[in-house]
């Protein structure tokens, strides 16, 4: 599904050039859950914003599904993250004007869908997140928990065969992050490949794998058994 061959990133700081991936090389399978992993500056954020064609990298090969991602105008980039990824983000990102549903629906506004399509199918996945009462409340209604299940509904309702979750968990108390990541694994186990980026040992155990990034290189790919 991922393919990243000798990805390079460097980012100009005044007069220098700062690298931030060196080489990385990297495959995700179809259907795979994988954490991702490392301190402050490893290049977490700068991988997970290639794989989400949110940024550009310098060298190397990213490939998509059998696709070349190299050199793609923002046009191009739109229309590959439309049909191809769902985003879930530490902050929920929820527009708080919005009810939940019409949060959910947003992403199909985007793709031209008709507004009574949009929100037919907005709470089909809301109602796969356990949230088909709360569609009329606005975000500062809702707990930490909820606000995340309205998040994943969004991520899913344009139908993605990836979902990048940057640090999905982290606003959330513990028995909140089991019952988001139990949520993930479950659409996990429906064919979505999920790439979690987390510094939480715990979360990323309930992964299929792990891996590790130093200084912006894999430095520990691990199988969970």
């Amino acid at each position: 599904m991922i393919k990243l061959m000798s990805i390079e990133k460097s980012y100009k700081t005044g007069s220098q050039q700062l690298k931030v991936l060196k080489g990385l090389d990297c495959h995700v399978r179809e259907g795979e859950m994988v954490a991702i992993m490392g301190s402050s500056g490893s290049g977490k954020s700068t991988l997970l914003n290639i794989l989400g064609l949110l940024d550009g990298f310098d060298n190397g090969e990213y490939v998509l599904s059998g696709e070349s991602m190299a050199g793609l105008s923002e046009r191009s980039a739109a229309k590959y993250r439309s049909r191809f990824l769902g985003f879930v983000f530490q902050s929920f990102n929820l527009i708080g004007f919005k009810t939940a549903m019409e949060n959910v629906a947003l992403p199909l506004y985007y793709q031209g869908v008709s507004r009574k399509e949009r929100n037919v199918r907005a709470m089909e996945f809301l109602e796969k997140v356990g949230l088909t009462d709360w569609s009329e409340h606005l975000p500062n209604q809702l707990s930490g928990g909820q606000k995340q299940r309205v998040a994943i509904a969004r991520a899913l309702v344009g139908k993605p065969r990836v979902i990048l979750a940057d640090e999905p968990t982290g606003a959330l108390d513990s028995t909140t992050s089991r019952e988001v990541m139990s949520l993930l694994r479950e659409l996990n186990g429906e064919g979505i490949t999920m790439v979690v980026v987390t510094h939480e040992n715990d979360i990323a155990e309930l992964c299929d794998r792990i891996i590790n990034l130093h200084d912006g290189q894999i430095v520990i790919d691990t199988v969970n058994v």
